[in-house]
């Protein structure tokens, strides 16, 4: 069972209106500090917007219920330059907003909560000396439930 929310939390979220779910909002999908650096607007376009609210429904609010684990956004949507500077490949689930990239601290068991819950996804790339799981989820299309463990 979860805890209720502190007077500091509530008001911290009241600042945050645009919450996708109990766990997720809009603005860490957009937030990067290249991007920051850079002076690029990386804010979502409508229809990455939709992909965005998909993947948090389907895919990490679910994570994130059943693990019990926060799940740290490190990378979500970026925009062409974003990508581009970033060393991002031309095709990646980033720019479309159906993929996230989210700090596990080196831990396997989102692969396992993954299979034992049978949740739908495109990818789950697991990143074990970088300690974090890109995970991907299609809008629209046959999902390829593919592990890569690197």
């Amino acid at each position: 069972m979860e805890k209720l929310l502190t007077a500091k939390e509530r008001a911290w979220r009241a600042k945050h209106p645009d919450w996708i779910s109990d766990h997720f909002y809009m603005g860490e999908f957009e937030y990067s500090a290249v991007a920051v650096a850079n002076g690029l607007d990386n804010k979502p376009v409508p229809g990455a917007q939709k992909a965005i609210r998909h993947l948090v429904k389907n895919l990490l609010e679910p994570l994130r219920k059943k693990s019990g684990l926060s799940l740290y956004i490190s990378s979500g949507y970026r925009c062409p330059e974003l990508n581009a500077l970033v060393g991002g490949v031309l095709d990646s689930q980033h720019l479309t907003g159906e993929a996230v990239d989210v700090f596990t601290g080196g831990s396997a068991r989102l692969l396992e909560i993954l299979e034992e819950e049978h949740l739908n996804f495109d990818q789950a790339i697991f990143y074990r000396r970088k300690k974090f799981m890109h995970l991907s989820l299609k809008l629209k299309g046959k999902n390829r439930r593919q592990i890569i463990i690197i």
